[in-house]
């Protein structure tokens, strides 16, 4: 009895370490390593599959990202990659030449770490409106004086994008392989911008005003892709360039970033007097359903809507990524997860055809509502979903991820 008390609790033990090692046994009893991996069977359809993570997943071992370098090569980091974590504020203060100054401490860390592990990383975001600081377009960057003028923002504009490219470059070569240049610069209905604008370019955002179209101008986002084409041309480095927003898919906002793609691309001209082509891509952010409701989600017309934009965007001659990916799902029932896994098979065989031509539009798939959170409240559980992973808050196996990963490997 002894011994059977001691063979028990080895076990017991040895089951308690599984989620830490990586090992988690899914719902069909296997681990992560059974598989071939999502990366290399979406390679064979023209795109790659990608990831987020954040600074504290880099802190220890952890199981979440031991199940990203098995099953991606492309990942993202959620925050640290954003001006407002980038941006020092003491030290842009006592700048010399008036030019932003950036601590790329956290960020460094974290490149370094896909680095070491073989994942490339999407630059995200170099200009965005949301959550900016307002002191970084004050004079002396003091919150407490008045707004630069227009020419002083359009130069730390341009610095910062600069600095920050030739940053990453110069310090990880090639390892961010993609910068989101530009993030939601496109309003969500008509009260947020000119009704003269096709481009739908957003003047205010929740009642605040967009403080780069403010105090750079009506061409801010023309503007911020000529500065980092101007860069990646300079350095010589083969990073490509994205548009990113949210609702991409859907008609009205898709024929915006239509026009916005079509204003970027003829906003600057070479030596040539040929317009250039300053943008690479469109990054669509695949939050799908309800936005913290059931209602509305796994529903086919958004599957029609993904890959009818997927085309459109590929016959403007742009790469398309699907950059911030969340089949979401709110209920926990064996019936809905079945629907959510039938849902998910059918989101990638929309991508599968997406590629079947010759050309090929779509070259990369980023899910960041890779796990399910049943703890998550506000702002995390509305985004992302509860029940919307491909694997468990423990990262085990679901039936989702078994369905995505028959259709990749028919």
């Amino acid at each position: 009895m002894k011994r059977f008390f001691c063979l028990m609790l080895a076990l017991v033990l040895c089951l308690s370490l599984l989620p830490a090692t990586g090992l988690a046994f899914g719902e069909n009893g296997k681990t992560k390593d059974d598989y071939v991996s999502l990366d290399s069977l979406a390679r064979e359809h023209g795109f790659v599959m990608g990831a987020s993570f954040s600074y504290n997943q880099t802190m220890g071992k952890s199981s979440y990202l031991e199940f990203v370098k098995t099953h991606f090569s492309s990942i993202t980091c959620t925050n640290e990659t954003k001006a407002y974590s980038l941006l020092d504020h003491k030290a842009c203060m006592a700048s010399e030449d008036g030019m932003p100054v950036m601590n790329y401490w956290a960020a460094d860390k974290m490149v370094k770490w896909a680095q070491d592990n073989g994942l490339k990383v999407r630059g995200h975001v170099l200009v965005w409106d949301a959550y900016m600081n307002d002191w970084f377009f004050r004079v002396d960057y003091d919150p407490n004086k008045p707004y630069a003028d227009q020419e002083t923002m359009r130069a730390r504009t341009r610095s910062y994008i600069e600095q920050v490219i030739t940053h990453f470059e110069e310090k990880f070569p090639g390892v961010i392989y993609c910068w989101d240049v530009v993030n939601e610069a496109i309003g969500d209905n008509a009260s947020e911008w000119d009704a003269s604008d096709a481009r739908h370019l957003r003047t205010i955002r929740s009642g605040v005003d967009n403080l780069f179209k403010t105090h750079l101008g009506n061409d801010y986002v023309e503007f911020s892709f000529l500065c980092a084409k101007d860069t990646v041309e300079a350095l010589g480095a083969d990073i490509t360039l994205f548009y990113n927003d949210y609702n991409m898919f859907f008609p009205e906002k898709r024929d915006a970033a239509l026009a916005l793609i079509d204003s970027i691309n003829h906003y600057a001209k070479d030596e040539n007097g040929e317009y250039r082509k300053l943008i690479d891509g469109a990054g669509m952010q695949g939050y799908i359903g309800g936005y913290g409701v059931q209602d509305g989600c796994l529903e086919d017309s958004h599957l029609e809507n993904i890959a009818t934009a997927i085309r459109m965007y590929g016959e403007k001659g742009l790469e398309v990524h699907i950059t911030e990916m969340a089949v979401r799902n709110f209920v926990k029932t064996d019936e809905m997860a079945a629907k959510h896994a039938d849902y998910y098979a059918r989101l990638f065989q929309v991508f599968i055809d997406a590629n079947a031509g010759d050309v090929k539009p779509l070259t990369c798939v980023a899910i960041w509502g890779l796990t399910d959170n049943p703890t998550a409240q506000g702002y995390v559980y509305n985004l992302n979903s509860p029940y919307g992973g491909l694997i468990t808050e423990k990262n085990q196996i679901k039936t989702s991820f078994d369905a995505v990963h028959a259709v990749l490997n028919k």
